[in-house]
Order: structure tokens, then sequence, then C-alpha cells
């Protein structure tokens, strides 16, 4: 084979590639956009051009596999639905990006966007069905399009609209308030043409050939590979408009995505046309040795995403301040385990102590200073009542131990270890520090640990305190972040309030009002920290109308808010006397028995005779009726403002 002939089936295969690359990075930043944000214009209509820019492209390889005359000619002409409606979807991109900087359309911009859809169906129907845009001629199995009549007035109206775009583009970056906002819809402004020119059908105005050139495959391969890195570089910018996440997430999140996504499609794809087109590899057939070679690379490039993602993370995304914040983050999300994990660990602990021990039942208590609760027991139940009751007489017996924790010691029926926080302890605060109790049940004896032994039943004793410590300090840990988690809600929609020039100030947002689903988040959080935490102290809800109003006979905002979901939850109380068990009655009485008497699940479900599933069930729509009822009183507020 000669240097020329090489150099052309080379370029002929990377043209086959690219190709399919397109497809694959258009269609899966398509479902990407499908899976995020949909609610929002934005997305919806970039969803549009890149599922132009899908179809004209997977027409395009299915033409690459050189089917029949009759398919081909077919697949050409559905190309055409891509192309056809390219400029129509990037116009309705445009609007929606001048429609996020508050310049939102009064109708004409809106009937445009319909008329130009109309259009592009009209075209597609016309070069589909119809030889009065293009044609389909074939000549000796080659299969080529022509222009006909109509397609100049395509081209105008091509052209027309793109420059359109590109205008419409412009005034919304000159619209922008920050650099941040201006740098991106620059971005969008050049990147947003490159589909359309992409999938422009030029072969219709070259010269007909059987065979490409050296310098056709080369102008043709560059197109192929600018249109995927401007794919990509569209999408970037575009991942932000809607979303509700932090750059950094949005940054990151993208970049996963192209590399396992589409970067593995890629490499997939690369490997299966170059070694089926090998002729022999390692002694084997190229087709033979393909399913091996897909599965090698795809492998390969995994473990090198796993390998190489911090790094590209911390290159392209965290700066050195967010890098440390991010890597402490990172560190609390590994060491924070579930309740359920570390009831798991306590259980695995006590069947160990039971095998070791030969004990029938074993169960370990939490004490929060007032009373017993069980966390976990195996072989016979055990009523926690039985330590309640006798509180006074069990913490005498557990203070006579004197810290004697690596032996068991009789207390009624039961031998009993306390376990102390160790925390406590090496900060010196109270070396007696009580958080729980080791029980074992079902022998009158003590148990006798041996000397040998002694070392076992201490790493099991101090691994019990341990995890319970840990889980102690982790609900606190939550307990803080629920209450945190609703005040951190500066999104992207109430960002482009202060990114983008607003043409009608009544239109600027109320940011001191939050909307329904977080105000059900702010009230949950609240609630849940009624008698103190950030939940209420920090709460958005200070902000609302009928909270200041409360403030003057309050004091303090807290409990200005305080009174407000008091006055909320007596609204909901039902006229008459109180019942436990009356349907009418349960939204009351959780409230407040949940959180204004500040009362645990178990005490709750006890008093209402309801199990722990429904009782929750009927929590969150106790929590719905009075955010609807806080919303109510603030609009009755405003009214009375007015």
């Amino acid at each position: 084979m000669s240097a020329e002939a090489f150099i052309s089936s080379f370029l002929q295969s990377l043209n086959e590639i690219l190709t399919a690359a397109n497809v694959i990075v258009a269609a899966s930043l398509l479902l990407y956009n499908l899976t995020r944000n949909l609610h929002n214009r934005v997305t919806r209509s970039s969803a549009s051009v890149l599922a132009c820019v899908t179809i004209a492209y997977l027409a395009d390889v299915f033409v690459s596999l050189d089917p029949l005359p009759g398919a081909h000619g077919l697949a050409l002409r559905i190309q055409w639905i891509g192309i056809a409606f390219i400029p129509s979807a990037l116009f309705h991109l445009a609007d929606t990006l001048l429609a996020t900087t508050g310049l939102p359309s009064r109708g004409r911009r809106r009937r445009i966007v319909r008329i130009l859809y109309l259009l592009s169906f009209v075209f597609s129907f016309a070069a589909i069905f119809t030889d009065t845009v293009v044609s389909v001629s074939d000549r000796g199995g080659h299969v080529t399009l022509s222009a006909e009549f109509l397609f100049p007035v395509f081209l105008a109206f091509f052209l027309g609209v793109i420059l359109a775009t590109f205008l419409f583009v412009d005034r919304a970056r000159r619209r922008g308030l920050t650099r941040t906002s201006q740098r991106r819809m620059a971005y969008l402004q050049f990147a947003v043409l490159t589909p359309a020119f992409g999938i422009f059908p030029f072969s219709v105005l070259l010269p007909e050939t059987n065979t490409l050139s050296l310098g056709t495959l080369l102008l043709v391969n560059a197109a192929n590979l600018v249109v995927i890195l401007m794919l990509i570089f569209l999408s970037y910018p575009l991942s932000f408009f809607g979303s509700d996440k932090p750059d950094r997430v949005v940054k990151v999140e993208l970049l996963r995505f192209l590399l396992r996504g589409p970067g593995t499609g890629l490499m997939a794809l690369a490997t299966i046309i170059f070694t089926t087109q090998a002729t022999r590899i390692l002694g084997l057939a190229g087709e033979d040795f393909m399913p091996f070679a897909v599965v090698g690379v795809v492998m390969l490039w995994q473990w090198s995403i796993s390998l190489g993602l911090p790094t590209l993370e911390k290159l392209l995304i965290y700066n050195d301040d967010s890098n440390e914040q991010l890597s402490k983050l990172q560190d609390l999300s590994d060491r924070v385990l579930t309740r359920s994990d570390m009831i798991q660990l306590i259980e695995a602990t006590l069947r160990s102590i039971s095998d070791y021990f030969r004990v029938p039942s074993a169960f370990v208590l939490a004490y929060d200073g007032t009373r017993f609760d069980t966390i976990s027991q195996i072989g016979k139940p055990v009523e926690e009542t039985s330590f309640s009751d006798d509180k006074a007489h069990l913490l005498a017996t557990i203070e006579a131990i004197n810290g004697e924790n690596g032996h068991f010691h009789k207390w009624t029926t039961f031998q009993i270890v306390p376990l102390y926080s160790l925390r406590a302890a090496n900060e010196e605060i109270d070396e007696h520090y009580l958080i729980g109790l080791l029980g074992v049940q079902g022998t009158e004896e003590s148990i006798h640990v041996p000397d040998e032994d002694q070392p076992l039943m201490k790493r099991y004793i101090n691994r019990l305190q341990q995890t319970l410590e840990d889980m102690m300090l982790q609900t606190e840990v939550f307990a803080a972040l629920e209450g945190l988690l609703p005040q951190i809600s500066m999104t992207r929609t109430r960002a482009n309030a202060i990114e983008y020039r607003v043409t009608n100030p009544a239109q600027v947002p109320q940011l001191n009002i939050p909307s329904r689903d977080e105000m059900y988040e702010q009230v949950r959080a609240a609630l849940r920290h009624y008698w103190g935490g950030p939940g209420i102290t920090r709460s958005r809800l200070l902000n609302l109308n009928v909270v200041q109003q409360e403030m003057d006979q309050a004091g303090t905002p807290t409990q200005a808010l305080r009174n407000v979901i008091l006055r909320a939850i007596e609204r909901l109380r039902p006229e008459g006397e109180r019942s436990m068990f009356g349907n009418e009655w349960i939204i009351y009485n959780i409230l407040d028995l949940r959180f204004i008497e500040g009362k645990k699940v178990k005490e709750v479900t006890k008093r209402m005779s309801m199990s722990d599933a429904d009782f929750y069930r009927k929590q969150r729509v106790a929590i719905s009726a009075i955010t609807d009822t806080l919303l109510l009183m603030e609009a009755e507020e405003a009214t009375t403002a007015s």
C-alpha cells in the first residue's frame, strides 16, 4: 500500500470515528440535559439543538456503513430533519438566554420562534418527500445530493436566522452586570453557531466526485473535531443556567460525566474501528481480537479516570483554599456513619461478646443524663423501663463500681458493665461521664472474665464506648446540619437577579420570602430546633412580615418566631375537647407533642397508638399543614399592611 493510500485510509477511518463521536457527544449531552433541570427553558431549548445535531450525525454514521443505494438516499433525506430545524432551535436558545437576563418575550419573539419552527418543518418535509429543496441521484452506486430551486431560499433562511441568533446572544452578553455572566455569554456567542455550520450540507455546494481528496478529508476531519470541541464548550456555560447547585458542583458533575460517559464511548468506538480494520494482531484476526481490546481499553480508561480525576479537578476547578475546604468536607463524609451503620457495629460487638462468654442475650443502652434507651440487643428482648423505673438504684450501683469497666457486675437479674465517654476522660472533664450500659441477661451468677481474657474484654468495651459516643456526637452534628442546611439557600435563580439587568423593577424577586418548597424546609428545621438551635435562631422565617410584627411584643427575634409558630399551630387545633385518637386531632397532636412539648417519637406514638411509619407520614402532613398556615398568615399580614 502506498503512503498516499495509507494516509487516505487512515483519514477515512478517523472521519468515521469523529462522525460517530459527534453522535456520542451530542446524544450524551442530550441525555444529560434530560436528567437535570428540564423545567428550565434554557435546558429545554439546548436539548432541541442537541437533538438536531444527533439526528444529522446519526444519518452520517449510517451512510458511512455503506448501505444499499435506496437506504443511503433515505438517510440523506432524513438528515434534513436536523439540518432544517437547527436554525430555529438555535434562535429559540438565544431567545431563552435573552429572557434569563431580565428581558422576557412580550409575545413577539415567542411568535417568531413558532413561525421559525413551522418554516423548519416545511423545509424538512419538502426535503424528505419532494425534490424541491434537494434531489438524490444514484450514479453507479454512488449516492449524492443536488441542490434544487428552493435550496437558495433555505440558504437565506439559514443564514438570516443564524445572524439573528448571534445578535441576540450578543445582546444578552451586553446585559450582563458581572464579569462571570458576560464571560459565559461570550462563550455561548461563538460556540452556539458551531453546530449549525457543522451539520450544514456543504456537499450540495461542492462538485460531484466519487472519492474525496486528502485535502478534503483533512478539512472534513478538522470540521468534525471542531464541532466535538464546540459541543463540549457549549455545554459548559449552559450547565449553569437554572441550576441551584454551586458552580463547583456543576463543573465537577459535567467533568465526570464527560469522562465516564462520552469519553468511554469514544475510546470503545476508536478501538472497534481500528482493530476491525487491522489484518492480524498478536496472531489473531482483527475482528477476533476486537472484543478483548474493547474490554481492556474500557477497563484501562476507567482505571485512569479513577487515578487522574482528583488531579484534574484540582487543576481545572479548585483553587488552594477551596481544595483545602473540600478535603475537610470529604474527610467528614468518610468518617461519618449513619445510625444504622453504628447499630450494626454495636450488634457485631454484642454477638462477639455473646459467643465468647457464652451468654444467651446481650444489649446496649444509651444514657442521656435523664433516661436509658435501648440501642441494640440480641437474644431475649429487654424492657428498658426496668432500668428507667429504678434509675436511682442503678446509678448508685454504677457509682459503686467506680469506673471498673473490665468486669461484669450484678444488678438485679442482669450483669452490667458501665460505658463511659472516652473523649471526656481524655479532656479530663469528668473521668466517669456515663454514656451507656452494656448488659447481659439470663444468668444469676456473676460472669467471671479470666485474666488472660481481660485485654479482649477491654477491647470490646472500648469499641462499644467509642461507637456509642460517636453515635451521640453525630446525632448532634446531624441536628445542627438539619438546622443550617435550609438556611444555605442562595440558588442560581437568585444569583441571576444580580447578574443581569432587569427591565421591569416589578419583576425583581422578593428575596426575603422563600418559595413553598423552601418554606417547608425552613418550617421543619424551625420545629425541630424550636427550643434552641440554628434551625430557629438563623431561620429565614425571621424575615417574614408576620414575625417582624410580633417582634415588639416578643422582645427577641427567636421568641417572635416561636410565638408565630405557636399561633399557627393553634389555628390547626380542632374545636371541642382534645382527643389523642380522633382523626381530626392527629395533626395538632403531632405538632404539639413532638415539637412544642419536645417528646420523643416513641412516647408520641405510644400515646397516639400508631406505628412509627404511620407517625412519620402524618408528621410530614402536619409540617406541610403548618407551612400553608404560615404562608396564609403572611399573606394576611401583607393585605393588612397594604
